[in-house]
């Protein structure tokens, strides 16, 4: 048995996962919005009350996902877009104030364990796991072991340059990261959203933008296809890389389901391989609740 957070921009939830991988406890509670000492307490209470529920025997152990990483020489939080996070002992300080061990990850990379561990890509000896969502990240698995790397940023895609650029992608926008033209800047559902209201005015979410596309909406359709060939380019950088078995989307432009068709089809025009690319595209067998389940996998 083995307890799980996922830290949000906008939620903190908390499951009990046991051996089997069965959630057993679920609760949910908003994030303090840039208080990093009311953060603390919020992810304290949430254990403290599952403790209480459950009764366990003794103290559980915790896994946690996180919007950022943990610098490997300072052990501080970096590159986390919840700045209030950044520069500070999250680890040490969860652990000293819960009497316990604590690990953490980035929220990509707890997304990707689940789904490697017995999701979607659990069949894969390589696992590359995507989140498409506010934010764009990513994670890697091989042999079922998370790989972090020497600067913990092992799989960050998001924030290299779109390859082979086109003149319909549009101007290069500048990203939080302080650089431009990020492949967050293209890919993510804000960035989706923003080029439908600069082609129409209109200003929809994803999910309004696949309904019109659907409808028969020639501005959505074409916006669509774009996004579908930069996403096709993006992860054929990443597949002549690493070249993995499986690609797992997760965040809420996962739940395009053209995606699964249309991308794989046109990712082989930018591999590099004479054959039909055997990379899988495949969606995330559970969806929103991967990352806070990859969390409490981290004690596996």
């Amino acid at each position: 048995m083995r307890l799980g957070i996922d830290l949000g921009g906008t939620k903190i939830e908390i499951v009990l996962l046991d051996a089997t991988g069965a959630i057993r406890y679920r609760a949910r509670t908003p994030t303090p919005q840039g208080d990093y000492e009311a953060t603390l307490q919020a992810v304290a209470r949430l254990v403290r009350e599952a403790e209480q529920i459950l009764n366990p025997p003794e103290k559980l152990p915790l896994g946690m996902g996180i919007p950022g990483s943990i610098a490997p020489r300072s052990g501080l939080i970096q590159n986390a877009n919840s700045t209030c996070l950044i520069g500070r002992d999250l680890r040490g300080d969860l652990s000293r104030l819960l009497e316990r061990p604590v690990r953490l990850a980035n929220d990509a990379d707890c997304f990707t364990l689940s789904e490697a561990t017995d999701g979607a890509g659990a069949d894969a000896e390589t696992v590359f796991g995507v989140i498409l969502g506010t934010g764009v990240g990513g994670g890697i698995t091989i042999g079922g072991r998370l790989i972090t790397g020497p600067n913990a940023i092992a799989g960050e895609w998001g924030h290299n340059p779109l390859p082979w650029p086109r003149p319909d992608d549009g101007l290069a926008a500048p990203c939080y990261c302080g650089r431009s033209g990020c492949i967050e800047t293209y890919l993510s559902g804000p960035a989706l959203t923003r080029q439908y209201r600069q082609a129409t005015g209109t200003p929809l979410i994803p999910r309004e933008i696949a309904a019109r596309a659907a409808e028969g909406d020639s501005a959505a359709e074409a916006l669509l296809s774009g996004y579908e060939d930069r996403l096709a380019r993006a992860l054929a950088m990443v597949i002549n890389i690493l070249d993995p078995h499986a690609v797992i989307l997760g965040g809420g432009l996962s739940n395009l389901t053209r995606l699964y068709q249309n991308v794989p089809r046109l990712w082989g025009r930018y591999v590099f391989s004479a054959a039909t690319p055997a990379t899988r595209l495949l969606p995330a067998r559970f969806g929103d609740s991967s990352g806070v389940r990859g969390a409490a996998w981290l004690w596996s």
